[in-house]
């Protein structure tokens, strides 16, 4: 067998610690397969966008990435220009470990380390879309970042606020879901225009507006059950304007991808969305891969096909 050149990024700290304990089973067993490969741990923030930009620029085969959604976000983020748009690179290998856990849902992936090296041993390609975005940082100024998964903005970004600022050790799901708890009660909506591809699609008061170019976020939501990350469309999912309890009543549906026919919850799909607050100084927080970068106004596209997923 041809050896592959691999860069390993590894977030040491993700799902506090444990990414970085599977150090020694990840190596013996990428030995044992015969495949060559660096060892790239992360050292802080956006470091994974480093290693990850340097393995593209060194024309490695594979980046096999282990951590949380977080960090794979930082790895995409390898893969575009200095202008922000897509450039073709390695493969690209998910090794899922993290508090959330929300992009493998989607391929229905078991966990473990077997099963992701076997997705880098097997090297089944598929296209994976990515999705673009021009946001709003908290001080004003502009911003051009990429999501792999799943953009919000509404109560998921004050909900990222809270998961990040606290304790990871109680798990993902528990973790986003406790979260999501105190952000329906501390949240008020606002009202947002939203138009897709040219035209006016919602002017209301909002919970949350999903882009879902992965289908579940939040712990375990099954906020967009349509969605396929290589079809090449964005689909939008928007919970309008209800009180906590009614947030609260909701949830049942959204864990089991039943809400779309619930009153308040409508969808449909684009490949370019801009949103923005109706109220000049209304602050409507944004949710990207379960991190919070800014805040509307924002401009969003979809790349199709920019990076090639080991399935």
């Amino acid at each position: 067998m041809r050896a592959v050149r691999t860069t390993v990024i590894v977030n040491p700290s993700a799902a506090s610690g444990r990414a970085g304990r599977l150090e020694g089973q990840i190596r013996e067993d990428l030995e044992s397969a015969g495949i060559s490969y660096v060892w790239a741990p992360t050292e802080g923030p956006r470091h994974a966008t480093e290693l990850a930009r340097r393995a593209v620029e060194d024309q490695v085969d594979t980046i096999l990435t282990v951590g949380g959604d977080g960090t794979l976000n930082e790895v995409i983020h390898g893969y575009l220009d200095e202008t922000g748009r897509p450039r073709r690179g390695p493969a690209l290998c998910v090794l899922p470990v993290g508090t959330g856990g929300d992009f493998r849902k989607t391929f229905d992936w078991e966990d473990g380390v077997a099963a992701g090296l076997e997705r880098l041993r097997r090297g089944r390609k598929r296209p994976l879309d990515l999705g673009l975005v021009e946001l709003t940082r908290l001080d004003g100024s502009l911003e051009r970042r990429a999501f792999v998964n799943i953009l919000s903005f509404g109560v998921g970004g004050v909900t990222d606020q809270l998961v990040n600022a606290g304790p990871k050790w109680i798990g993902g799901k528990a973790a986003f879901f406790l979260g999501a708890l105190r952000a329906t009660f501390a949240y008020r909506p606002v009202p947002v225009e939203v138009l897709v591809d040219g035209d006016a699609w919602l002017t209301s008061p909002i919970l949350n507006v999903a882009l879902a170019n992965g289908r579940f976020f939040g712990g375990g939501m099954h906020i967009a059950p349509e969605a396929d990350p290589s079809d090449g469309w964005l689909d939008l999912v928007a919970i309008t304007d209800r009180n906590a309890v009614q947030s609260l009543g909701l949830a049942p549906y959204l864990y089991r991808g039943t809400h779309m026919n619930q009153a308040g919850v409508h969808g449909r799909r684009g490949r370019r969305v801009e949103a923005r607050p109706t109220r000049p100084d209304a602050e409507v927080l944004i949710d990207l891969d379960g991190e919070m970068p800014g805040k509307l106004p924002l401009t969003a596209e979809l790349a199709p096909g920019a990076i090639d997923l080991l399935v």
